[in-house]
């Protein structure tokens, strides 16, 4: 198996001869060429020496154990992928690895399905991190174009640049972002071009249900399995098989859905609420959150394993603030949409209406946007979009000194974003659903954030 016109070199590094020799053969059927170790020490002189696309390193050797051979291999080549084999009462270092940056771990007896399946993605991984430096790097001359994500701003041609990429390999994607930025039309665009694309792209909302409902409507249930299932259903997981399963808001799961999330991502296999039988699935999981999941896991807010597990390749949709050159294609996107649907006429945007929406803050991001826009076009008067017909918030930033909600004293995102919540539900009068629609977020997830912030509620 070649990935493009380089043929795949995988380093496996274990003091069994017997294993090596059969992982070899194994990887040379696959396509894959195949270079020996059989210790740390060896390991990390062959790093040194010679390039490789990917380390599948066991734990215990005699020598050098596979922790301090991963910790020195990371230190010269921190972008290539390591998977770590241990067994299971050795399952912690390689969760600590995983930390520090090793990409997997595989447990003994391997499993030969998944860790082709796992290296495939280590492999994508590799490549996705060198495309991510050349983009960075990347002098963005000619904007990529997207039938659904509108910008020509840099941060949103590295993103766009990112995605035609990624959507090509099967790797799992974390897409990060504040509420609003448009986190679900990110993933669409990344099953869309996928090989994937003929297959079903399913969405599901964690937030929106309580954790025994999420569970039924993720793994399906069996007649009779709770009051009211009068037959069997098939969840998320088997109606997204061969296409993708998109997780929005993944960080509002509780431990308890995460440790089930977990099974599946590793072992890509299911059973029904109140059912016996395994069912396999091939599904590629891209997850979205607002959340901090880094911080969230020291918080002991969420599985770290399964963190790692998601946070294969990271995409990060900028907020609208940080890119204001990207408003005005945005407001004439809308504008056209919201003519079209309600059977406006709009001539034109007056410069000042232009004006008050390029400099206002947006703390709801393209969401809010779109619903400015709409409200606008609704209640414009003549056949121009003027500033009068706009949300009383950006008419009146000026006055209140507020540049649209963004708090310039905040010591931190988190304290912004504490500061723009309670200046919504004063301008709301408390009015949480309203609140919840201005800052572009769900009711619930004002209410989770109101309880993280202690504000009372």
């Amino acid at each position: 198996m070649s990935r493009g016109e380089k043929q795949v070199t995988i380093l496996v590094v274990d003091d069994e001869q017997v294993h090596r020799y059969m992982l070899c053969s194994m990887f040379r059927e696959w396509g894959w060429k195949c270079v020996e170790a059989d210790d740390g020490r060896t390991a990390v002189e062959a790093v040194a020496k010679a390039d490789f696309d990917a380390v599948l390193m066991d734990v215990r050797m005699a020598k050098m154990d596979g922790m301090e051979a991963f910790a020195r291999i990371h230190a010269l080549q921190p972008a290539l992928p390591v998977v770590i084999m241990t067994a299971y009462s050795s399952v912690d270092d390689a969760v600590e690895a995983m930390k520090h940056g090793a990409h997997d771990y595989l447990t003994k007896p391997l499993d030969f399905d998944r860790l082709r399946l796992t290296l495939t993605r280590a492999l994508d991984h590799h490549q996705v991190e060198e495309k991510r430096q050349q983009v960075k790097a990347k002098d963005h001359t000619e904007p990529v174009q997207s039938s659904s994500i509108i910008g020509n701003s840099p941060p949103m041609q590295e993103l766009l640049e990112m995605i035609s990429y990624v959507a090509a390999t099967e790797a799992t994607v974390l897409i990060t972002g504040e509420s609003g930025t448009g986190k679900e039309l990110v993933a669409a665009e990344l099953h869309k071009n996928s090989d994937r694309h003929d297959g079903p792209f399913v969405k599901v909302n964690c937030a929106a249900l309580a954790e025994t409902l999420l569970e039924s409507e993720l793994f399906g249930h069996e007649k009779g399995a709770f009051t009211g299932a009068d037959r069997r259903r098939e969840g998320k997981f088997v109606q997204a098989d061969r296409g993708t399963l998109f997780l929005d808001e993944i960080g509002e799961t509780t431990q308890a859905m995460q440790v089930k999330l977990l099974r599946v991502l590793q072992e890509h296999e299911l059973q029904r609420v109140g059912g016996e039988e395994t069912i396999k699935v091939d599904v590629r999981i891209l997850a979205a959150t607002n959340r901090d999941l880094a911080a969230e896991v020291k918080a002991g807010n969420f599985r770290e394993d399964l963190y790692y597990r998601l946070n294969v390749v990271t995409l990060f949709v900028p907020p609208l603030r940080e890119r204001k050159g990207d408003i005005p294609l945005l407001v004439a996107h809308f504008v056209g949409k919201f003519a079209e649907k309600n059977r406006r006429t709009v001539e034109a945007v007056t410069p000042r209406c232009m004006e008050l929406l390029v400099q206002y803050g947006w703390p709801g991001n393209v969401r809010e946007l779109e619903n400015a826009i709409e409200r606008g076009v609704i209640l414009m008067r003549g056949d121009q979009l003027s500033e009068k017909s706009l949300p009383l918030p950006i008419q009146k930033q000026e006055e209140s000194g507020s540049g649209g909600g963004i708090v310039a004293p905040a010591s931190s995102l988190q304290e912004a974003e504490r500061l723009m919540i309670l200046q919504t539900l004063e301008e709301t009068g408390g009015n949480k659903s309203e609140a919840a629609r201005r800052l572009g977020i769900t009711r619930k997830t004002l209410q989770n954030k109101l309880q993280r912030y202690d504000v009372a509620g």
